[in-house]
């Protein structure tokens, strides 16, 4: 033992590390330490079957105290749906509508996958997207639902089912963003090879025939992939100082921003493709400011990887190749999703559970925070590395951090120090995921 402890300590050195920990900075969890100091465990509440639980998403009004809950059977057990959770205590947060489709035991893997709400004259809604390859409901990409209602779950109901039947498969991810015109849009992964674009309040008002509104495809230079052409994950955001609406793409080849101001004529603006390890891109999200990108590749070993768009934003290139920095929690494993609130960037990094890292400094990200919340055997069947932490949220109002897992069902956090977030007070644009329904049109400052 003591021979193989001298050769580490060779090995170490001849790398220029240390032997021992050269910084008190341990984002892996142990038995008998789930999380650091600085973050709590407000509440939890188990959901239900092992790999059943997708994403989430919880509404930012503290008067409106509701997350919602995807619902998947991720193996051969599961519910088919959407949970609705009252987090009026974020202490004890209790499920109050189980909602699921009918005819479970002929439905096939997967289901309920992405879930975003919004808000239209005056009433919440909730859009669920559904992914089956098969079976009865084949081509169900999303149900609408009216949640204005809660906390009474009898009041919740069904506005429509979108149905892709040309195109079945349904929507892997969903993102909804208020336009500068004004226009909710649903942008979703399609089984078309491009990101479509849907106008939520024509749906609503009962045009859905008319409310695909905008496509934005893959570029051409993405190449060819042997998996398929389309975008995984999406993200759109308002940059005030060029007054544009810009969406953020992961696909095939890398990653994608384009100007979708005039949602007739999407123009590419910034590719990240060529970058090494990486063919396919998942979840892309920018910093307020748009300059900076957190740009996941999800396969196993994968970091999240820090891109500068400052080059391509002057105009001096239209392509970026290499990332000023990466980061992971565990290199042995992968990270899932994310959400950005500069200049932190909270992470559902599925094995690792929930995982916080501070771009402060871009090039040099540092972890501040993490909490374990899936402690079981890594692997299920053919799956190697994924279970655990599936979706994150963030409420800007009071801080208040909720994280989906897989199999340990719903848990909601606090870190210490962040006590709500603001654009403004770290110098950046108010802007991330969350939007502002109530906030007028923009189309005037064009």
């Amino acid at each position: 033992m003591k021979h193989l402890f001298f050769r580490l300590f060779f090995l170490l050195t001849a790398a220029g590390l240390s032997a021992s920990p050269a910084r008190a900075q341990n984002t892996q969890s142990t038995a008998l330490r789930r999380g650091t100091d600085n973050i709590s465990v407000e509440g939890h509440v188990p959901l239900g079957a092992r790999m059943s639980v997708t994403d989430l998403e919880v509404e930012q009004e503290l008067s409106r105290p509701f997350a919602y809950v995807g619902r998947a059977s991720i193996l051969k057990e599961g519910p088919k749906g959407m949970d609705i959770i009252d987090i009026s205590d974020p202490t004890s947060p209790r499920v109050i509508l189980r909602w699921r489709l009918e005819n479970q035991d002929l439905l096939p893997n997967r289901g309920g996958m992405d879930v975003k709400y919004f808000k239209y004259k005056g009433r919440y809604y909730v859009v669920q997207s559904f992914e089956f390859g098969g079976g009865p409901e084949h081509d169900l990409a999303a149900i609408i639902f009216d949640v204005t209602g809660l906390p009474d779950p009898s009041t919740v109901t069904e506005v429509t089912r979108m149905r892709t039947p040309d195109t079945p498969g349904g929507f892997h991810n969903i993102f909804i963003y208020k336009h500068s015109t004004g226009r909710i849009l649903l942008l979703a992964t399609a089984r078309t090879g491009m990101a479509h674009a849907y106008d939520l309040g024509m749906i609503v008002d009962g045009d859905e025939e008319n409310a695909l509104v905008g496509q934005i495809p893959i570029p051409s230079s993405a190449g060819p992939d042997q998996r398929r052409t389309s975008y995984h994950d999406l993200y759109a955001a308002w940059h005030p100082d060029t007054e544009q609406d810009r969406f953020y793409g992961g696909g095939t080849g890398g990653y994608y921003v384009f100007d979708i101001t005039d949602l007739d004529n999407p123009t590419l603006q910034i590719s990240i493709t060529g970058v090494s390890g990486v063919d396919w891109g998942h979840t892309f999200t920018p910093s307020p400011d748009g300059r900076y990108v957190v740009a996941e590749a999800e396969y196993q070993y994968a970091p999240l990887r820090i891109f500068d768009l400052k080059p391509a934003l002057d105009g001096e290139v239209t392509n970026i190749r290499r990332p000023v920095s990466a980061w992971t929690a565990n290199w042995k494993n992968l990270v899932h999703n994310h959400e950005v609130r500069w200049p932190y960037v909270f992470v559902s990094g599925y094995l690792d559970g929930l995982q916080i890292f501070s771009l402060q400094d871009p090039e040099n990200p540092r972890t501040v925070g993490y909490y374990d919340t899936y402690t079981g055997p890594p692997t299920y069947e053919w799956i190697e590395v994924i279970n655990g932490a599936f979706g994150v949220d963030v409420r800007n109002a009071d801080g208040l951090i909720v994280v989906s897992d897989m199999t340990t069902g719903f848990w909601t956090f606090r870190m210490e120090g962040f006590d709500g977030w603001n654009g403004e007070d770290w110098g950046m644009p108010d802007i991330s995921s969350a939007q502002d329904w109530d906030e007028e049109t923009r189309e005037g400052t064009h």
